[in-house]
C-alpha cells in the first residue's frame, strides 16, 4: 500500500489527502462506486430497488446474530447473513403466497426490528449506531481488500448475468423460451447484491445504501439510450458522486455518507431535466 500511497501523493496533490484515512477513503470510493453502480443498472432494470433496501435494514440483524453467535468477524457475519436473507425473501416470494412488495416489506421490518432487539442487549446499541449512517474514514487497508475481491467478482458476475436478466425483465416468459432459467438467476442476482449491500453497509450505512445503490443508475437511465450506455454512466455517475461527496465532506466537515448521496441525487435531478428537454 505504501507504493499506492506514494502514487497518489505524486498523482494528487490535494491537501485533504496528505492524511492515510482520506487515502483510504477515496480509494474505497473507487472500488465501491462501480460495484453498486454496476448492480444499480440490474436492480432498476428488474424492479428490484425496494429488496435492496430491505437487506440494507437486515444488516443490523446479520451484526446482532453474529454477535450472539461468537463471530468476531463482522464483514462474515454481514455476507453470511445478507446471503441468507436473499435466499429466503427469493424463496417466499417465488411462492406466490404474497406480493413481492408485501413480502419484502415484511422481511425489511423484522430484519431492523430483530437487529435493534439484540443490539440494544444493555443499552450497547450506540455501539454499533456508525452502521445507521456508515464511517468509511475508519475503513483500513484489509478493508479495502475485501472490496477490491468484491468489486472483481461483482463485475464477473455482471457480465455475465447482465443479458439474461435484461430479458428476463421485459418478458419472463421469453427468457424461459430460450433456456434461460429464471428462478436460478433470480437466487444470483438476490444473492449477488446481498454480497454487495453487506459488504458496503459498514462503510455506506443502513440509512444511505439504498441511495448509493440505485440513485446513479437510475440517473442513467434517464440520459441513455442503450444496455452500454446505461451501464457505463451509472459507473461515472457514482464515481462523480462518490468523490465529489468525498471531497465536500472533508470541506464542510460533515459525514460522508450523507453528501455522497447528495451528489447524486443532484445528478438524477439534472439528467432528469436533460430527459425532460430531450424528448419533448
Amino acid at each position: 500500500m505504501d507504493t499506492v500511497y506514494h502514487v497518489m501523493d505524486v498523482l494528487l496533490p490535494f491537501d485533504f489527502l496528505r492524511y492515510t484515512f482520506m487515502k483510504n477513503a477515496l480509494i474505497a470510493m473507487l472500488l465501491l462506486t462501480p460495484l453498486l453502480s454496476l448492480l444499480g443498472t440490474m436492480a432498476v432494470n428488474q424492479r428490484m430497488a425496494f429488496f435492496s433496501d430491505a437487506l440494507g435494514h437486515s444488516a443490523l440483524a446479520g451484526v446482532g446474530i453474529g454477535m450472539l453467535l461468537g463471530v468476531e468477524n463482522v464483514t462474515l457475519s454481514l455476507v453470511m447473513f445478507g446471503v441468507l436473507y436473499a435466499v429466503l425473501v427469493s424463496t417466499v416470494n417465488r411462492s406466490g403466497a404474497a406480493t413481492k412488495d408485501t413480502t419484502i416489506s415484511v422481511f425489511s421490518s423484522m430484519g431492523i426490528a430483530l437487529g435493534l432487539l439484540l443490539l440494544s442487549r444493555g443499552g450497547k446499541f450506540s455501539s454499533y449506531s456508525s452502521l445507521l449512517t456508515g464511517d468509511i474514514l475508519s475503513i483500513g487497508q484489509q478493508d479495502l481488500l475485501w472490496l477490491l475481491v468484491g468489486l472483481i467478482l461483482g463485475v464477473v458476475f455482471w457480465a455475465a448475468l447482465y443479458n439474461r436478466l435484461l430479458v428476463s425483465a421485459v418478458s419472463p416468459e421469453l427468457a424461459e423460451s430460450r433456456g434461460i432459467r429464471t428462478r436460478w438467476l433470480e437466487y444470483a442476482f438476490a444473492i449477488l447484491v446481498a454480497v454487495a449491500v453487506m459488504l458496503a453497509i459498514r462503510w455506506v450505512g443502513v440509512l444511505l445504501i439504498n441511495a448509493l445503490l440505485i440513485l446513479p443508475a437510475a440517473a442513467a437511465r434517464n440520459v441513455s439510450r442503450s444496455a452500454a450506455q446505461h451501464a457505463l454512466l451509472s459507473v461515472l455517475f457514482g464515481l462523480v458522486s462518490g468523490i465529489a461527496g468525498l471531497v465536500i465532506s472533508y470541506v464542510m466537515n460533515t459525514g460522508v455518507g450523507a453528501a455522497v448521496v447528495l451528489c447524486a441525487g443532484l445528478i438524477y435531478f439534472v439528467t432528469l431535466l436533460i430527459r425532460s428537454f430531450t424528448t419533448k
